[in-house]
């Protein structure tokens, strides 16, 4: 396994040139499942978000899929087409409590799928995103009032019952098959029917 400082556009530049050679300078798929966002700004008021972290977590959370869809475009390309999928979350198109920052890099996540998926649409690459519902991840641990979010999407989602690693999963190996080959540029919600509900 090789590190990556998704920051770096070196040090993307170098994993995905390793990538090439260790697949003979192609590459059918890419999983983006990559966000941070400082501890402290997980808690207390959005509004007191400092400008650095803010541009922390929208770089981290979102313009890393950017950096990493453009280096694996050429090897994507070279084995004519592929897919790409990233991790989202409701919380880029809601407000939710405690979520703040992270919110907004998701919003924008959510943003650049689509804009990735019209350019790349032409060399046959797909880009689409999961929305999870929430999962006991260890990242969720950082968010404060998690057990309170998975309360309520079990007791107000039509389905009643919590999401898992396995649900998610099962959704990206759909998304990276043959068989969504027409689907592109959409966002596909694992959580249970929850973000369909106003209420």
């Amino acid at each position: 396994m090789t590190a990556c400082d998704v920051r770096s556009d070196e040090d993307v530049a170098r994993v995905f040139g390793e990538v090439s050679q260790a697949f003979d300078g192609g590459l059918d798929l890419l999983v983006h499942s990559v966000a941070f966002a400082a501890a402290e700004d997980l808690e207390g008021r959005f509004t007191d978000t400092p400008r650095d972290r803010f541009w922390l977590a929208l770089d981290v959370s979102a313009y890393s899929l950017v950096a990493c869809a453009r280096a694996a475009e050429p090897l994507l390309e070279a084995r004519g087409g592929g897919a790409i999928v990233t991790m989202t979350y409701l919380g880029g198109e809601r407000a939710v409590p405690h979520y703040n920052v992270m919110g907004v890099a998701k919003a924008a996540l959510d943003s650049s799928v689509k804009y990735l998926a019209w350019d790349l649409g032409q060399k046959n690459i797909r880009v689409n995103a999961i929305s999870a519902g929430p999962v006991r991840t260890l990242s969720a641990r950082s968010i404060a009032g998690f057990p309170t979010m998975e309360a309520i999407v079990e007791e107000r989602a039509p389905l009643h019952r919590h999401i898992d690693a396995d649900d998610v999963g099962a959704a990206a190996a759909y998304l990276l098959s043959d068989e969504a080959r027409n689907v592109t540029a959409t966002t596909l919600y694992v959580d249970s029917g929850y973000h369909a509900m106003g209420l």
